[in-house]
């Protein structure tokens, strides 16, 4: 093969490579936009719920739902936060997707513990489904928040 290809400064190369980190960065744009728009839209939806509840007295039956909302609405912006790191750093940081996963981890936990005495009626099986997902997460929660510490000590320590 000709060695004119194999260097990094050949034009053709060149030219690749700006075209390539050009899409990249349009659709990290894209993506921002989107989840901006789907932060912006479940903030609106989960403010209305709040002031229909509040205005019907009712928010007591309705906190796990809003709580869920609430969440997925910080698992949106985080994610926001990991294109925006992705864009700035021109590569993938991990602990912005650890962040992430333990969100989206949590924010499950406490759907299904809210929905544990419902659970209890549905049946032994449904039930027992319910605690080995509950034990799982359990040590997702705890796999993931000992992977966060673990980078951040490590951060440290090459800076």
């Amino acid at each position: 093969m000709n060695d004119t290809y194999k260097d990094a400064s050949h034009p053709v190369r060149q030219a690749v490579v700006q075209t390539l980190s050009s899409v990249e960065d349009i659709v990290y744009v894209g993506l921002g936009l989107l989840l901006t728009i789907a932060a912006f839209t479940l903030l609106v939806i989960a403010l209305k719920t709040v002031v229909l509840a509040l205005w019907n007295r009712a928010l007591g039956g309705q906190v796990v739902g809003l709580l869920d909302q609430i969440l997925l609405i910080l698992l949106i912006i985080e994610l926001l936060y990991t294109v925006q790191v992705s864009f700035r750093e021109r590569g993938l940081i991990a602990e912005p997707f650890l962040v992430v996963a333990l969100i989206a981890v949590i924010r499950r936990v406490l759907v299904l513990t809210a929905e544990v005495p419902k659970l209890s009626e549905a049946g032994e099986a449904v039930f027992r489904h319910a605690m080995l997902e509950l034990a799982v997460l359990t040590v997702m929660v705890l796999v993931l928040v000992g992977s966060l510490i673990t980078l951040q000590k490590y951060g440290k320590r090459s800076v």
